[in-house]
Formats: C-alpha cells, structure tokens, sequence
C-alpha cells in the first residue's frame, strides 16, 4: 500500500520526476495512444502514404464524421492516434506554422520542421504545472525538396522519422507486419497497399473502404490528395481485403 501511494504522489503532477527518472503522466498519455484505432503511414520513393482505421462504433454513426487524416499544407497530412480532440489542437497548430511560414519565407514548410515545430509545442505541455499532457500521437508526411520525409511525434515532444511505421492499437502487431513487407523500391501504388494490408491484420484480413481513410503526396505533383471510397475500394480489392461472403451474407439476414 505504501509504494502504491507513493506513486500516486508521483503521478499527480506532471511536472514531478519519479525517484527512477519516470513522469507517469506522459506514460499515462502514451496508454491514451494505445486505445485509438491505427493509423499507419508508409514512405516510398515515389511519395507518402497515410492511412487510417476509422470504424464507427454505430451503424448510426455518419462515418464522414469520424476524421483520421487531415490536410496541414498542400504538400504535408496528418494522421493520427490517440484523444481526437487533443488531435484537432495539434493539427490546427501545425497549419498555423505552415501559413506562418508560407508568409514569412515565401516558400512552403520543410516536413521536418513542420515536426518540431510540433513537437516542441507538445513537450511544452510535459513541464508546465496545471497541464496534461496530449494524448495523441501523429503521423506527419510529406515531400521536403523532393524527398518524402514521414515522421512520427508522440506524447513526450520526441520526434521520429521512419520508411513505415504504425501508432494506435495493436501497434506491435502492425509493426511486426510492416518489418517483414517494407521494401525500399516501393512504388507509391504498392506502398497504399502495404498500409491497408497492415491495418487488416487486425482487422482480420479485411477491411471495409468506409472503414479506412487513406491520403497520399506524390513526389511528381507534391500535393496532398485524399482517395475516395471508390479508390480505396479498388485498392482493398486489388490486395484481396474485401469482406468474405459468408460475412456479407449474415449481414443481409440480420437485415432481413
């Protein structure tokens, strides 16, 4: 009972250290990320690709409403994991840093410091006594002179640049699938379908195109382009992730 309350004391303020080093409320903000559905984001040489599991948990739900990736410049998104509304805060902040930059520089913001831009503003929250933390973690890519870059923040203020990577639920798994089935010589077609074949791996090998958002910036137009439901649906049927018959078929009964 003593050591519990200990590190209840420990835990109250984010701005106390735990004697080994530890500030549980930026652990407690990465649990937050933990219990978000997945976003996962693949770099190609041909560009980024962002995608999202946005499953609604109604069939009343409006699942336009549910928004995964966000558009933070004409040539960067967002993905992201975690309290939506932590989420909106970040993403706002960034295309306030990128306008910013756009009328300071004349020219648009470079992927990597759009991403620390971000992620400085997040650790400021880790050390401010009358704040929590954001429990979010984001995804951010882009094209920076040419080259895509794809980064990741998490609720720490660290920034980290991956070719592929996966945040939210059931990351271990995802990360695990696209360890084995990344290649550097990705075209960006076959980089959308490593996504979405890496978010149906929790899904069990299936996905619905209502039920995943998927963006992409192409290095050749170096703009940001969101696919609709009919794209996404050739690309989940192009890597065999439609849902079974059997499925659709108790669907239909259950209708009935």
């Amino acid at each position: 009972m003593q050591g519990q309350a200990q590190q209840q004391a420990y835990d109250r303020g984010i701005t106390i250290f735990s004697p080994d080093g530890r500030l549980y409320q930026v652990e407690y903000a990465r649990e937050a990320v933990k219990r978000g559905t997945a976003s996962v984001g693949v770099r190609t040489p041909d560009g980024v690709v962002l995608a999202a599991d946005k499953r609604s948990r109604s069939p009343l739900m409006e699942p336009t409403s549910v928004e995964k990736i966000h558009k933070a410049d004409d040539h960067a998104g967002i993905a992201s994991a975690g309290h939506v509304a932590d989420a909106r805060q970040l993403i706002d902040f960034a295309r306030r840093q990128a306008q910013v930059n756009r009328l300071r520089y004349g020219e648009a913001v470079g992927i990597e410091t759009l991403t620390k831009n971000v992620t400085d503003h997040i650790q400021q929250y880790t050390q401010v006594g009358g704040a929590r933390p954001f429990g979010v973690a984001l995804l951010i890519g882009g094209i920076e002179n040419g080259t895509p870059r794809l980064y990741e923040t998490d609720p720490s203020g660290t920034p980290y640049e991956w070719k592929a990577v996966s945040i939210g639920a059931d990351r271990s798994e995802l990360q695990e699938y696209l360890e084995e089935n990344y290649e550097d010589d990705l075209t960006l077609d076959e980089g959308v379908g490593l996504a979405l074949r890496a978010i149906a791996t929790a899904n069990d090998d299936e996905l619905a195109a209502d039920g995943v958002d998927v963006a992409r910036v192409s290095t050749e137009t170096e703009a940001f382009v969101e696919l609709d439901n009919d794209e996404i649906a050739e690309y989940i049927a192009e890597n065999d992730l439609e849902p079974s018959e059997d499925e659709a078929d108790e669907g239909e009964e259950d209708e009935e």
